[in-house]
């Protein structure tokens, strides 16, 4: 059996050198821009919803490799799906790397999401983690910034 830790710096490592959806949509419905000044990691997310479904998005810009991939994962998850489980997805990404929630048993959204469960055990790394989530709920309320608190 494979150490869920081992896993996670796989995926983590394979998404920060490889990133989905990287690049940015033109035209695009939504947008926000998300940074975190505690280290650096700064997000650029463009999405085009139609009809209350995510379509498309991709992301743009610099970050650690936890910021990196969790944009690149939450991008692939949340293509789509209606937004309101995209917003359902922010607030169990959120609850789960805080530690607020059980991934084994409140995050039926979050499939091998829940890779980053373990981010919760750094505090320093939290908000790396959560920038692309802050950043696409900002993006779909019509928000230019995201805020990571």
């Amino acid at each position: 059996m494979t150490d869920p830790r081992e896993l996670y710096q796989q995926v983590i490592l394979e998404h920060n050198k490889k990133p989905r959806n990287f690049g940015k949509l033109a035209p695009c419905t939504h947008h926000a821009e998300g940074h975190n000044p505690l280290c650096g990691d700064q997000l650029d997310l463009t999405l085009v919803v139609e009809d209350g479904v995510v379509r498309d998005v991709k992301f743009e810009g610099s970050g650690c490799a936890i910021d990196v991939a969790s944009a690149s994962l939450m991008t692939g998850a949340i293509k789509g799906r209606p937004v309101a489980e995209a917003e359902a997805m922010i607030d169990q990404f959120r609850g789960m790397v805080r530690g607020e929630l059980d991934p084994a048993t409140q995050t039926p959204l979050l499939g091998k999401l829940t890779l980053f469960q373990g981010v919760k055990d750094i505090p320093s790394r939290v908000k790396c983690a959560i920038l692309p989530w802050a950043t696409l709920h900002a993006a779909l309320k019509g928000e230019e910034e995201a805020s990571t608190e």
